[in-house]
């Protein structure tokens, strides 16, 4: 089976609805962060998720670590999924269970070296899926996704071995030419792509076919 694919960046209805007709399963709403792209209002984020169709996810990307300052951002957005960009303390991820029981929790791990291994499982228990991205958490501005680089998918496999069967989505550096092998690599549950479907910082439906027709290869 194919894994799902998460478009992410989201960046208005329109782009929404092209997204879910190419067969997206899930959107990325990206919230404010330190840098990167995609970025937008949390009025239109709770503007676009309104308009999502079921079964279609929604994704609420934050770089907040606080349990209470994440519900709060998620209670107004209206998502069904909260994607937790940067290291979230243990303890507020229990915290964030019982402040939005029902809601799917995705904590990325970005993948920078071995150590990436040992923090996936550490985190496993307490989430409904990890995501590996191409970030650096530990520069002086923090890079938390959307950098369009690949990582080291031998480490991405390690991982998804590690904390089977929780669901695992791959990110990072995914365009047509290369989804075939990141997908026989890794082989993770999902896909999730930000700059491999845009054109000029736009979603572009011929690169969306484009991508979707490789990955049925």
């Amino acid at each position: 089976m194919n894994p799902v694919v998460k478009i992410c960046c989201i960046a208005s209805v329109e782009e929404a609805r092209l997204a879910v007709e190419a067969g997206a399963a899930a959107l990325g709403l990206v919230s404010a962060m330190p840098s990167g792209p995609g970025v937008i209002a949390d009025e239109t984020i709770a503007e676009i998720a309104a308009t999502v169709p079921p079964p279609t996810r929604s994704f609420l990307l934050t770089c907040r670590t606080d349990a209470a300052a994440i519900a709060a951002q998620h209670a107004a957005a209206g998502t069904t999924t909260l994607q937790l960009v940067d290291h979230v303390p243990h303890a507020e991820l229990q915290a964030l269970r019982r402040q939005c029981p029902g809601v799917e929790l995705v904590q990325v791990i970005h993948v920078t070296g071995e150590s990436s291994v040992a923090e996936a499982v550490a985190v496993a228990p307490y989430v409904d899926a990890i995501l590996l991205d191409s970030g650096n958490p530990a520069l002086a501005v923090k890079e938390l996704g959307g950098t369009g680089r690949r990582h080291d998918w031998a480490i991405s496999r390690r991982i998804r071995d590690a904390v089977w069967p929780l669901p695992l989505f791959l990110a990072g550096g995914l365009n047509p030419a290369n989804v075939r092998r990141a997908v026989e690599t890794v082989q993770p549950y999902g896909l999730d792509l930000c700059s491999g479907v845009r054109c000029e910082g736009r979603l572009d439906d011929r690169k969306l076919a484009a991508f979707f027709a490789a990955l049925q290869e």
